[in-house]
């Protein structure tokens, strides 16, 4: 059976990307085939789509996308956690852009009944992610103050609530225009980096996370307390910390159910609600990564599949 998928043949532009017909997949043991109802664009996308996949090791041609939400079409052998019919959601490891992807079980979970499908979407990758780096990486825990770099991103918009549904004293950085939004999601406090360098705004912040790098990382080591600690989710950390008299890590997103069903009760409370800035077809998945690229989404964009 056939279905179309978005792939790329070549590392380059968005003129390398191309919505084709292909099989349809079939599970193999410990996974789930998931008609795709929608499915969340990344940063790392565009980043695969312009090189980034030949350095991670991946095999062209490549499907691109990396999280999803839809209803599982069938179930490989060994699979007992879902059954066909089950509406869910989580990360796969390509595919995600396509009519019918692959997912293992284990990375998936049931779908926030709370949530409309287009919200659902945009969770998975950026709430894992920000997860994974301030409470696994960093350790961040209640009462400690925690500075976001870009906060009004994908990321950087899930983390200021993650982190205030923990107690946390929460600093957010972005633009002037978005500080209504950036304060809406929780944040104690907020600096507007065209009006003032951030790190002249704040001192002694026990943990940062970086969602920007270069530069921005760089400075960032000037708001940490000695002791502190700064997890970057872009930023590959070279010898800073012994100067600065910090901890920093590099954090890389896994897919982790445990992870995810945590958050999904943290939604299902109403303490965390993803923000979808944009909604784009499948057959304009050009106009999504473009706008990805660009820099300046507030939350997440979203395909809709099915």
């Amino acid at each position: 059976m056939k279905m179309k998928s978005v792939l790329i043949r070549e590392y380059g532009s968005n003129d390398q990307v191309d919505l084709a017909e292909v099989t349809r997949p079939m599970p193999e043991p410990g996974e789930v085939l998931i008609k795709v109802s929608a499915a969340g664009v990344n940063p790392i996308d565009w980043k695969i789509r312009s090189g980034a996949g030949q350095r991670m090791g991946m095999t062209l041609p490549i499907h691109l996308g990396s999280e999803v939400v839809g209803t599982v079409e069938a179930v490989g052998p060994g699979v007992d956690s879902f059954r066909e019919g089950d509406l869910v959601y989580g990360m796969v490891s390509s595919g995600g852009f396509s009519e019918y992807t692959i997912a293992q079980a284990s990375h998936l979970a049931r779908t926030p009944g709370n949530l409309d499908i287009m919200q659902a979407a945009a969770l998975p990758l950026a709430g894992t992610t920000a997860w994974q780096a301030m409470f696994n990486e960093a350790g961040l825990s209640a009462g400690q103050r925690l500075l976001i770099t870009n906060s009004s991103g994908g990321v950087g918009s899930l983390a200021v609530q993650l982190a205030k549904a923990h107690g946390a004293h929460v600093i957010a950085v972005a633009s002037g225009r978005n500080e209504a939004f950036v304060r809406g999601m929780g944040a104690d406090e907020f600096i507007d980096y065209t009006q003032q360098p951030f790190e002249e705004a704040v001192r002694d912040v026990d943990v940062v996370l970086d969602t920007m790098g270069g530069d921005t990382f760089q400075r960032a080591f000037k708001v940490l307390r000695k002791g502190g600690r700064m997890v970057t989710i872009v930023a590959f950390p070279q010898d800073e910390a012994e100067r600065f008299g910090v901890t920093v890590k590099r954090s890389f997103t896994r897919p982790d159910a445990d992870s995810l069903r945590e958050i999904t009760a943290l939604v299902e409370r109403g303490e965390i609600t993803p923000h979808v800035e944009a909604v784009f077809s499948l057959a304009e998945v050009t106009k999504a990564l473009e706008l990805s690229e660009a820099g300046r989404t507030r939350g997440k964009i979203v395909l809709t599949v099915g």
